[in-house]
């Protein structure tokens, strides 16, 4: 790829995850060319679930997925809270039944990347995604940025365009070129465990639920496909959180054991889920250590910049990464169709979203939606209660829910 310097500017793309399918499907809608370099030699369903709030929703509904993501998600009805003792704390709709003009996506990872794939492929080329290629390096030459590649079978391939893209994950190569004075990921105390299981539908049937609090064990479930069985089972996600010494490194698919977190919830059998024979049913688990690192105080260099989990690696709560992801890619397209000096295009980005996400970072620490949990747990000494009014009020509930999604910008206009 060579740089025009006519036209729109050709744009770099590395990695293939949500957040470098985006961006390549925003800057073909928009008319810049664009090409996306994947290090797998094949790319695979892997992970579990996530979930798309109606902000990034929306931003995929304006570029045409709606209709995919719909018969491949479950649409999010509520987002529910319990205690560890099954009490009722909290409930709330969601989506478009809480007044969003959008749907919020229950979705398997694997599903979302799939959809998102094959409208690259169909509307930008069947060679708009090259895998095989890692990226081990980039820099600005003569004009124009070039990314530096190695081939499954130890080429080196140079790329040459007017702007290269870091969309590579948290384990980003080209964050780490940038600032290599960083120190390793912020452990939070806190290990999840993940997994699946094919289970007949509970409460709505598109019910986010969060369980308990994190001293004790937390989980949280909610389904992410229907009917997989032809009998209307539904394939269910779970992710147990427990506090523990970090016991591994940052990897999305390291495998874990039932048999190091599943005795907090051994006494879970609520009368609309039993817990313990959920996580049995799992045919996998994977552990994670709930890790972030603290925001960068840049994410430009040139003609090179960084985006989604590479810019902003954060906690995972709040089902939020994927959506801010999906938000940088619709700021870095606006950046470059309004500004035709791609260095200061980039820099007009980062303005907009270092900060923004770098909110969202902290707040994922302290005050996520689960706080609400925290606070239940706290104040009723981890305690059965009789009525939660008497635990916490109505109005303390929505300050925590209303306060994150100001943060995480799906706020609902007030009127």
């Amino acid at each position: 790829m060579t740089p025009t310097h006519r036209g729109r500017p050709e744009i770099v793309i590395v990695g293939a995850g949500v957040a470098g399918l985006v961006l390549a499907l925003e800057l073909h809608d928009a008319g810049i060319p664009c090409r996306v370099y994947e290090a797998v030699p094949e790319i695979r369903a892997l992970g579990v679930g996530i979930n798309v709030l109606p902000h990034a929703a929306a931003v995929l509904g304006q570029l045409g997925l709606e209709a995919d993501l719909t018969a491949s998600a479950v649409l999010t009805q509520e987002s529910v809270f319990f205690t560890r003792f099954g009490q009722l704390a909290h409930r709330e709709p969601a989506g478009r039944l809480a007044g969003y003009p959008d749907p919020q996506y229950s979705i398997h990872r694997g599903d979302l990347q799939a959809v998102l794939l094959s409208a690259v492929r169909d509307r930008l080329g069947a060679d708009a995604v090259v895998t095989g290629h890692t990226c081990t390096g980039v820099r600005d030459a003569d004009g124009a940025a070039v990314a530096e590649f190695r081939t499954a079978d130890g080429a080196v391939v140079r790329v040459r365009g007017d702007a290269v893209i870091a969309c590579d994950g948290v384990n980003s190569a080209i964050r780490k070129q940038l600032h290599p004075e960083e120190g390793p990921p912020r452990y939070s105390g806190v290990t999840m465990w993940r997994g699946v299981a094919v289970w007949e539908p509970f409460l709505s049937g598109g019910s986010m639920v969060r369980i308990g609090w994190l001293d004790r064990g937390k989980l949280v479930v909610y389904p992410i496909r229907d009917d997989v069985d032809g009998h209307g089972r539904q394939l269910v996600n779970w992710v147990a959180e427990r506090q523990t010494p970090q016991r591994s490194e940052r990897d999305w698919i390291r495998r874990g054991e039932l048999a190091d977190f599943a005795d907090a919830y051994s006494d879970w059998h609520f009368d609309w889920l039993d817990v313990p024979a959920l996580l049995e049913a799992s045919e996998s688990v994977l552990e994670y250590p709930m890790v972030d690192q603290e925001p960068l105080s840049w994410w430009t260099a040139g003609r090179v910049t960084l985006l989604g989990d590479a810019a902003h690696p954060m906690v995972p709560r709040g089902s939020n990464g994927a959506g801010q992801a999906v938000l940088d890619a619709r700021a870095l397209r606006r950046a470059l169709v309004a500004e035709p000096d791609v260095p200061a295009a980039l820099q007009d980005y980062e303005s907009e979203r270092r900060p923004a996400t770098a909110l969202v970072v902290r707040t994922n620490r302290t005050n996520p939606p689960d706080a609400i949990l925290r606070e239940v747990s706290r104040r009723s000494g981890d305690r059965p209660f009789a009525r939660i009014e008497d635990v916490i009020s109505a109005e303390e509930i929505a300050a925590i829910s209303d306060g994150y999604k100001n943060v995480a910008g799906y706020a609902l206009p007030t009127s």
